[in-house]
C-alpha cells in the first residue's frame, strides 16, 4: 500500500496531462499511487494516460462531474496515509512530496502541509514566464489568516492526512473556489505547517477562470459566505476586511488588463467598497500602488499610461523553479 495518494482530476487535457503526470513520476519521494480520474474527457486524454508504463498510475473514468466530485471520487479509491491533489494541467518540483512529509514528520500534530506558488504565465505564443506568488511562512492555527484570503493558492498544494479528510470531509460540489472552502475546512480544526520555498507551479494561460475577473469575484464572494456561515462569533469581526481584501484582489486582476480594454468604472467600484469595508486598506503600499495605477490610465494618455505602467511595473520574475531543486 502506496503511503502517499496523489489524486489528479482531468476534463479534456491532453494538451498538458503528459507533463503533469511527469512532475509526479519524477519524485524523489517515490512511495505514491498517482490516481486520475477522468471527469468525461472528450480528447484523447485517456489514451495518453494509458500509454504511460507505470504500475503506481491508475486511471479511473466517469461522467462529468466537475472538478470536486473527481477530486471527490479520487479520493475514495485513494489507499495512502496522506492525500495530495494536482489539476491536470499543474506541476510539482521534483521534491515536492518529500520536503511536505519531512515538513509535517516534524510536526505531527498537523493535518496539512503547504509550499509556495509559482504562477507559469503561458504567453499568446505559447512561451512561458515566471511570477512569484504568495511567500507566506504561516503555520500552525493559521485560519484567521485564511479567512482573509487564500495565500495557500490553489487546489495544486497542499498535503494533507488521510484522517483530516475522513473528519471534515471532501471538496464541495458546486463551490467555485472549492480548494479555498477545503483549505479553510482543515484550518478550523488542525495545525497547517509550511514548507518556505516554490514546489507548486500554477499554469495560467489567457482565457482560464483566473483571468476572467468578475467570476472571480463571484466565486470568491460564494466562497466568503460559506466560510463565515460556519466560523465562530470571535472570527466574525473579520468578514468586511476579508470582502474588502477580495474587492482589492478584483480590482488588481482587472487592471491587470491592457490599457486599452479595463473596465475602469469597475476598478474604481471594487477599490471603492474596499476603502468603505476597511479603511485601513489605504495604509497598505499594495492598495496604494493600484490607486496610482487608475489615477495614471484615467488622466494621462493611453500610449503615455501604457509606457509608464511597463516601465514602473513590479512584477517579481523568477527563474523556473524546477531547475532549482533541492
Amino acid at each position: 500500500m502506496a503511503q502517499v495518494s496523489v489524486i489528479v482530476p482531468a476534463y479534456n487535457a491532453e494538451n498538458t496531462i503528459l507533463e503533469t503526470i511527469e512532475s509526479v513520476l519524477k519524485q524523489t519521494f517515490s512511495d505514491f499511487e498517482l490516481i486520475v480520474i477522468d471527469d468525461g474527457s472528450q480528447d484523447s486524454t485517456c489514451e495518453i494516460v494509458n500509454t504511460i508504463d507505470d504500475s503506481r498510475v491508475l486511471l479511473f473514468s466517469y461522467p462529468n462531474g466537475g472538478v470536486s466530485v473527481a477530486r471527490n471520487r479520487g479520493i475514495e479509491h485513494a489507499k495512502g496515509e496522506f492525500i495530495s491533489f494536482l489539476d491536470n494541467d499543474d506541476l510539482w518540483t521534483n521534491d515536492k512530496l518529500e520536503a511536505q512529509l519531512a515538513a509535517l514528520s516534524k510536526k505531527p500534530e498537523s493535518g496539512a502541509v503547504y509550499s509556495w506558488t509559482v504562477n507559469m504565465m503561458v504567453n499568446e505564443d505559447l512561451s512561458s514566464s515566471f511570477v512569484k506568488g504568495s511567500e507566506s511562512t504561516l503555520e500552525g492555527n493559521i485560519y484567521p489568516d485564511l479567512l482573509l484570503g487564500n495565500f495557500i493558492g490553489n487546489g495544486s498544494n497542499i498535503l494533507v492526512r488521510r484522517e483530516v479528510i475522513d473528519e471534515i470531509g471532501g471538496f464541495e460540489p458546486g463551490l467555485a473556489f472549492s480548494d479555498w472552502d477545503f483549505c479553510l475546512r482543515v484550518a478550523s480544526k488542525f495545525n497547517i505547517v509550511v514548507v518556505p520555498r516554490p514546489q507548486i507551479l500554477y499554469r495560467k494561460v489567457s482565457g482560464s477562470m483566473s483571468s476572467k475577473t468578475y467570476v472571480m469575484e463571484a466565486a470568491g464572494l460564494q466562497a466568503l459566505e460559506k466560510a463565515y456561515e460556519t466560523a465562530p462569533a470571535n472570527f466574525q469581526r473579520l468578514k468586511k476586511k476579508s470582502k474588502a481584501f477580495l474587492f482589492r484582489y478584483c480590482a488588481d486582476l482587472a487592471l491587470s488588463q491592457h490599457v486599452e480594454i479595463v473596465d475602469l468604472k469597475y476598478v474604481q467600484e471594487k477599490l471603492l467598497f474596499a476603502l468603505l469595508l476597511y479603511p485601513g486598506i489605504i495604509r497598505e503600499k499594495y492598495a496604494q500602488k493600484l490607486i496610482a495605477k487608475l489615477f495614471i490610465i484615467c488622466f494621462f494618455p493611453k500610449k503615455l499610461s501604457r509606457l509608464i505602467i511597463k516601465n514602473s511595473k513590479k512584477i517579481i520574475l523568477c527563474p523556473d523553479p524546477r531547475s532549482n531543486t533541492r
